[in-house]
């Protein structure tokens, strides 16, 4: 599994022009699954993903998790995250897993970061094409792959 993970102050999905989801403060996470992922990388991200101290505490230093500053966490399948480059120009999506595959993972990837949060998590729609408006605190961005986990 990848994510990207972007702390927002605020994120909203739009599906067909109308409003879906929206976060205030809090974690927008865009997670692409691949074939080989299983139990052991949801378990891996969705625990990394809410001990991410990544929030300013009152020193102003990334020290806290979103659990620790009550914000909210969206996620949103993004199936481009196992885009290869490789060779040419059009990238291949080779690696990204089926649908058959795939929403069984990302159903069972937000049902354990509730599980860790013990909070609701918003979604977009797995397969939709969805616009997605945030605005990105800090910047802070960080990148994850349960395959390379540095």
């Amino acid at each position: 599994m990848r994510a990207i993970i972007q702390r927002v102050k605020e994120a909203s999905i739009f599906i067909k022009d109308s409003l879906h989801a929206s976060v205030k403060e809090g974690l927008l996470v865009f997670v692409g699954i691949e074939d080989s992922d299983n139990r052991d990388d949801i378990e891996w991200l969705a625990g990394k993903i809410v001990r991410l101290r990544i929030f300013n505490d009152h020193n102003g230093i990334m020290n806290l998790p979103v659990t620790e500053m009550q914000g909210e966490i969206m996620v949103v399948s993004q199936f481009t995250l196992h885009a290869s480059t490789r060779k040419g120009n059009r990238p291949s999506y080779i690696k990204a897993a089926k649908p058959e595959i795939a929403i069984p993972l990302y159903e069972a990837f937000i049902h354990q970061l509730e599980m860790e949060w013990n909070r609701k998590v918003k979604t977009g729609v797995f397969g939709a094409d969805m616009k997605i408006s945030l605005v990105n605190d800090g910047p802070v961005t960080i990148f994850m792959d349960t395959k390379n986990k540095e």
